[in-house]
């Protein structure tokens, strides 16, 4: 009876020590707080996307976009960071297998597609400038210049994260949960490709 009593509640301390790191909602505190952490990023790019939506039309003296967009290059970069969201899929289901090689193959190749992602977007902006939008010429050029850069700013950061991540799994210095730490750059990682999916239908493809 003694054994079964000390097995019992070496079992309960356990599941506690487990159950610790959960939430009321069946979340671990480091998702919850990944989901609340993007849940204001929606807030303030919700509020960069209408206030470029306002000022669109304002063009000043300056080009609007019909006459410095370029459709087809801009495409080619959404499809590039497109792809980088199924390359960050692959790399979380090669960490929840364990599989530390593929790992780092597959955030490697996302940080590369958004490396190219962010080089075609200072590509883009360097010839809006000398075609004249530049970022006080007008207010369809501040509120462009701002929601986009904002976004790249965010990319950045992403590519920044999955590089630090590639480098302590080859030190295997992975604080935590190493799948986990994976799938929450992931969430990360998705949310600023699906920010960009809603950037670039109201801005390029639906006319002022």
């Amino acid at each position: 009876m003694a054994d079964i009593a000390v097995h019992e509640g070496a079992h309960a301390h356990e599941h506690d020590a487990h159950g610790a790191h959960a939430t009321s909602t069946g979340l671990s505190n480091n998702k919850l707080a990944m989901w609340l952490f993007l849940g204001t990023e929606c807030l303030l790019f919700g509020g960069l996307i209408s206030t470029y939506m306002l000022y669109r039309g304002r063009l000043g003296n300056g080009p609007g976009p019909g006459q410095v967009f370029d459709i087809p290059l801009t495409s080619i970069s959404s499809f590039i960071l497109l792809m980088s969201s199924l390359t960050m899929v692959l790399a979380v289901n090669a960490a929840k297998e364990g599989d530390d090689r593929n790992t780092r193959v597959w955030l490697s190749a996302t940080a590369l597609l958004g490396a190219l992602f962010v080089g075609g977007q200072v590509y883009e902006f360097t010839a809006f400038y000398q075609e004249g939008l530049g970022f006080t010429t007008s207010l369809f050029g501040s509120s462009f210049f701002t929601l986009t850069g904002f976004h790249g700013v965010h990319v950045s950061l992403g590519i920044i994260m999955l590089m630090a991540l590639v480098g302590i799994i080859t030190r295997s210095k992975v604080p935590g949960d190493k799948a986990e730490v994976v799938e929450l750059i992931g969430l990360y990682w998705h949310f600023v490709d699906v920010v960009w999916v809603v950037i670039f239908t109201l801005v390029y493809l639906i006319p002022a």
